[in-house]
């Protein structure tokens, strides 16, 4: 079972179906496993969690 996790900001939910479709389109296309067989996990994340170059995403 391919899995994926994918860590980012909240998203409509709308906007997270076209994300897992697109993602596992694409990966079963790449690999050649078919599309029933991989898992997607969506981890929201807030901004004041995250740091890129030693800064918050919260404080950009």
């Amino acid at each position: 079972m391919p899995t994926f996790f994918f860590y980012g900001p909240k998203i409509e939910e709308n906007k997270r179906r076209e994300l897992v479709k697109s993602i596992t389109e694409a990966a079963s296309k790449a690999t050649g496993i078919p599309e029933n067989a991989f898992t997607i996990y969506l981890r929201e994340t807030e901004l004041e969690n995250v740091s890129v170059g030693g800064k918050l995403l919260s404080d950009r």
